[in-house]
């Protein structure tokens, strides 16, 4: 998955996107919604995890090789190579992530959804029909969330099912058409338990929401 939210779909591929919600929603009740961002937390614990595993090891190497076997050169020499070790391992996310672990990247990807989903408004539609894709590209973790009215006809299990089939798309490169694909087939189980009803009108925005705040 790419690393920024304003770079993992195109312009043409959140068009087809939007096509997608838009066709879904025609046939039912439910509001489809589909939020994007570069991560769901700065995780400084990685950072100085890494830095301090990286920097000790370093300036063990470097003060055995200069053959200087004492604390007052090593303790300076892990302190600096702590420093430099964290700063690159920020502008690198795929070292970052390796020092932060993964029920962690998991918990705080669902909690930075859920947080989504109500400041976007997903818990006021009329029927409480509801469902947020939201993907979280520093993680490579998708989410798909429902308000209560989802929940009562589909499990969170079947839900998480859409996800995983888009993280296997978005490893494979097919980012967009995974997406799309699920889409569609998640509006096809809606349409069977929140068919069109009179006066249904479109509450929620089909285009892709992106979120691009760097740490």
């Amino acid at each position: 998955m790419a690393n920024s939210a304003e770079t993992l779909f195109s312009a043409a591929e959140q068009e087809a996107i939007s096509v997608a919600i838009k066709a879904a929603e025609a046939k039912t009740a439910g509001e489809i919604a589909v939020m994007v961002v570069d991560r769901s937390d700065t995780y400084p614990e990685g950072i100085i995890l890494g830095g301090v595993m990286i920097g000790s090891l370093l300036a063990l190497a470097l003060t055995d090789l200069l053959g200087y076997h004492s604390q007052w050169a090593y303790v300076p020499s892990a302190a600096l190579g702590a420093f430099l070790a964290g700063a690159v391992l920020k502008l690198l996310p795929f070292l970052h992530r390796l020092f932060v672990p993964a029920g962690r990247l998991g918990a705080l990807v669902r909690r930075r959804a859920e947080q989504a989903f109500y400041e976007k408004g997903l818990h006021l539609t009329r029927d409480a029909s509801g469902v947020l894709f939201f993907l979280s590209c520093f993680e490579r973790k998708v989410w798909v969330l429902a308000d209560s009215g989802i929940y009562a006809k589909i499990t969170s299990e079947d839900l998480q099912s859409y996800a995983d089939r888009v993280v296997q798309g978005l490893r494979g490169g097919r980012q967009a058409q995974a997406l799309c694909d699920e889409i569609a087939r998640l509006g096809e189980v809606l349409a069977c338990h929140f068919p069109i009803r009179s006066g249904d009108t479109n509450e929620l925005s089909d285009q892709v929401i992106i979120e691009s705040r760097r740490p």
